[in-house]
C-alpha cells in the first residue's frame, strides 16, 4: 500500500468529492450533527471546516452569526458578506486568527489525511465554552489498537458517539496524541456513508 503525503492527497479525486457536503443547508447540519443549528449559531461565532458551497453558512449569517467557512475546493455558491468569511485552504496546516464558539466538520474528516492533528488543532480554537462537533468514523484511523485510540481520544477530552459516528468536545485545551502520522490511503473504498473515503495511518 502506498501512503500519500499532503500535496498528493489534496490532488486526489477522492478528496475532491462533491457528493457529500457541497449543497447542504442549515437544517441538514442539524440532522448530521445532532444540534439545533439555528438556535446554536444565533449571535455566536462559528467555524465550519470543509464547508462546501456555503449555503448553511449564509443562512447562519442572516441569523446574526459571525461565520467562517474553509474548503479545499472553494466552489462557493454564496458570496462573502456581513458576518460571512469564506476561505480556500487545505485544512491540515490552516490556522484561524481567532477562537470560535462552535467548530464543525460535516462529513469532511473522511477526506483529511492527518485527522488526529486536525482534532488536536481544533481543540485550541474553541472559546472557553466553545463546542466542537464533527462526523467521524474511528475505522478511518489505522493506529494499531482501536481500544487504545478511543482511550487516547477520551483522555484528551473528546467524546465519541459510535452509534452516530460523531466526535465532540467542549472547551479549549492543548491536545497531544501519542501517535506519529505516516500518511493516507485514498484507495480504501467506501466508508459507512457509501462514498469513497481516506484512511489515515499512524504509528503508536
Amino acid at each position: 500500500m502506498r501512503l500519500l503525503g499532503p500535496a498528493e492527497l489534496d490532488a486526489s479525486s477522492v478528496v475532491a468529492n462533491n457528493a457529500m457536503n457541497r449543497g447542504r443547508r442549515l437544517r441538514g447540519y442539524s440532522r448530521e450533527l445532532g444540534l439545533k443549528m439555528a438556535d446554536t449559531v444565533k449571535g455566536k461565532s462559528w467555524l465550519d471546516l470543509c464547508c462546501g458551497e456555503g449555503h448553511a453558512l449564509a443562512e447562519a449569517a442572516m441569523l446574526g452569526a459571525d461565520v467562517t467557512g474553509v474548503d479545499l475546493v472553494g466552489h462557493f455558491a454564496v458570496p462573502p458578506g456581513k458576518g460571512l468569511e469564506l476561505v480556500v485552504a487545505s485544512i491540515p496546516g490552516w490556522r484561524p486568527e481567532r477562537e470560535y464558539d462552535l467548530v464543525t466538520v460535516v462529513h469532511g474528516l473522511h477526506y483529511l489525511g492527518d485527522k488526529l492533528k486536525v482534532l488536536a488543532d481544533v481543540a485550541g480554537w474553541l472559546t472557553e465554552r466553545g463546542r466542537f462537533v464533527a462526523n467521524f468514523d474511528v475505522a478511518s484511523v489505522e493506529a494499531g489498537s482501536r481500544r487504545k485510540l478511543l482511550a487516547a481520544l477520551r483522555g484528551q477530552g473528546f467524546v465519541y458517539d459510535s452509534r452516530n459516528r460523531r466526535i465532540a468536545r467542549t472547551g479549549p485545551a492543548v491536545v497531544e496524541f501519542p501517535y506519529e502520522y505516516l500518511g493516507a490511503d485514498d484507495t480504501a473504498g467506501p466508508n459507512y456513508t457509501g462514498q469513497p473515503a481516506v484512511v489515515s495511518h499512524y504509528r503508536a
